[in-house]
Parts: C-alpha cells; structure tokens; sequence
C-alpha cells in the first residue's frame, strides 16, 4: 500500500516551490509523483501543422520525489506522517496523531 495515492490533497516541503499545497494527479512506479500547479516548467514546442499544433512556449507539470510532499491532515491543515493500521480486518492510512487519512474534519 502506497503512502500516497493520486488524488491526495499534499503540501511540498522541500524545493522550489516549498509550502504549495496541491493536489496529486498521478503516481509514477519510480517513487516520483505529479502534483497540479507544482514544479512546472516552461517548455518550447515546434508547429506541427500535420496535427493543427501551435508552435511556441507551453506550461508542463513535472513529477518531483514523493519525499518532497506531506500529506494534508484535515484536521490541522498543515501535513502530517502518515502511518498504517489494521481496522476491520483491513489495511488503512493513519496519520501519526491518530486520524484516518480521507475523514472529513
């Protein structure tokens, strides 16, 4: 079971962009994940008219190491350790100061 999952609300808290909160849009086999509005880089793009694409200069979200995220723990607002329970018979993501990871506030 992974420790965070796409669709996860996350904090960055090392790197340029430290202290952005968003939100996971996807989860790479190397340890690295993508969040939304984090680590974007400009990239240059050539026209390709055979496909109608438009030549010039586009935003791209680039993946970063998950170590460089926290999970947000709802209750505090702030990022938590995340830590595994079993709960009726079920594996289950726990933060450190007891909540359940997905419970609303």
């Amino acid at each position: 079971m992974q420790r965070i999952r796409k669709g996860d609300e996350v904090i960055v808290i090392n790197g340029k962009d430290k202290g952005k909160k968003g939100t996971v849009t996807q989860v790479h086999r190397n340890g690295k994940v993508t969040v939304e509005g984090v680590n974007i880089y400009k990239k240059t793009v050539k026209p390709n008219p055979m496909v109608g694409q438009a030549g010039g200069i586009i935003d791209k979200n680039m993946p970063m190491d998950a170590s460089n995220v926290m999970l947000v723990n709802p209750k505090t607002g702030k990022g938590g350790r995340i830590g595994f329970q079993i709960q009726d018979g079920k594996k289950v993501r726990v933060f450190k100061d007891g909540t359940l990871v997905g419970a609303k506030a």
